[in-house]
Protein backbone atom coordinates (compact mmCIF):
# COMPACT_ATOMS: atom_id res chain seq x y z
CA UNK A 1 0.00 0.00 0.00
CA UNK A 2 0.69 3.76 -0.38
CA UNK A 3 1.31 6.54 2.24
CA UNK A 4 2.84 9.86 2.55
CA UNK A 5 5.93 10.18 5.22
CA UNK A 6 6.97 13.85 5.42
CA UNK A 7 5.60 14.39 2.02
CA UNK A 8 7.56 11.98 0.46
CA UNK A 9 4.81 8.91 -1.07
CA UNK A 10 6.12 5.74 -0.46
CA UNK A 11 5.73 1.66 -0.41
CA UNK A 12 4.73 -0.34 2.47
CA UNK A 13 3.16 -3.30 3.90
CA UNK A 14 0.06 -3.73 4.33
CA UNK A 15 -1.18 -3.48 8.19
CA UNK A 16 2.70 -1.61 9.13
CA UNK A 17 1.86 -0.11 12.44
CA UNK A 18 3.24 3.35 13.24
CA UNK A 19 5.92 2.26 15.57
CA UNK A 20 7.14 -0.39 12.88
CA UNK A 21 7.58 2.96 9.93
CA UNK A 22 9.61 4.73 12.25
CA UNK A 23 11.95 1.59 12.62
CA UNK A 24 12.29 1.09 8.84
CA UNK A 25 12.20 5.29 8.75
CA UNK A 26 15.37 4.93 11.06
CA UNK A 27 13.92 7.46 13.22
CA UNK A 28 17.23 7.88 15.98
CA UNK A 29 14.97 8.57 19.02
CA UNK A 30 11.39 7.68 18.56
CA UNK A 31 11.04 8.57 22.18
CA UNK A 32 11.32 12.42 21.43
CA UNK A 33 9.06 12.31 18.35
CA UNK A 34 5.54 13.29 17.68
CA UNK A 35 3.38 11.97 15.26
CA UNK A 36 0.74 13.35 13.42
CA UNK A 37 -1.74 11.39 11.41
CA UNK A 38 -3.42 13.11 8.55
CA UNK A 39 -2.79 16.29 10.52
CA UNK A 40 -4.17 15.15 13.47
CA UNK A 41 -1.78 14.23 17.00
CA UNK A 42 -1.56 10.18 17.35
CA UNK A 43 -1.19 9.50 20.96
CA UNK A 44 2.39 7.90 21.96
CA UNK A 45 0.04 4.65 23.08
CA UNK A 46 -1.21 4.53 20.06
CA UNK A 47 2.33 3.74 18.00
CA UNK A 48 2.48 0.35 18.53
CA UNK A 49 -1.30 -1.10 18.15
CA UNK A 50 -1.94 1.54 15.30
CA UNK A 51 -2.05 -0.09 11.90
CA UNK A 52 -1.54 2.57 8.82
CA UNK A 53 -4.37 2.85 6.11
CA UNK A 54 -3.99 3.14 2.47
CA UNK A 55 -3.35 7.22 1.77
CA UNK A 56 -2.38 7.59 5.31
CA UNK A 57 0.07 10.83 6.03
CA UNK A 58 2.58 10.67 8.41
CA UNK A 59 4.63 13.24 9.84
CA UNK A 60 6.98 12.65 12.58
CA UNK A 61 7.95 15.89 14.31
CA UNK A 62 11.04 15.54 16.38
CA UNK A 63 11.22 17.99 19.82
CA UNK A 64 15.02 19.76 20.15
CA UNK A 65 16.54 21.26 22.68
CA UNK A 66 19.14 24.17 22.97
CA UNK A 67 19.17 27.72 23.61
CA UNK A 68 18.47 30.97 21.54
CA UNK A 69 19.20 30.82 17.78
CA UNK A 70 21.21 34.33 18.26
CA UNK A 71 23.43 33.56 21.01
CA UNK A 72 24.65 37.54 21.40
CA UNK A 73 20.51 38.10 22.66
Amino acid sequence: MHIQVSGKRIEVEDGITVMRLMELQKVETPQNVTVTLNNVFLPVERYECYALQEGDTVEFLCSMEGGSCCPDR
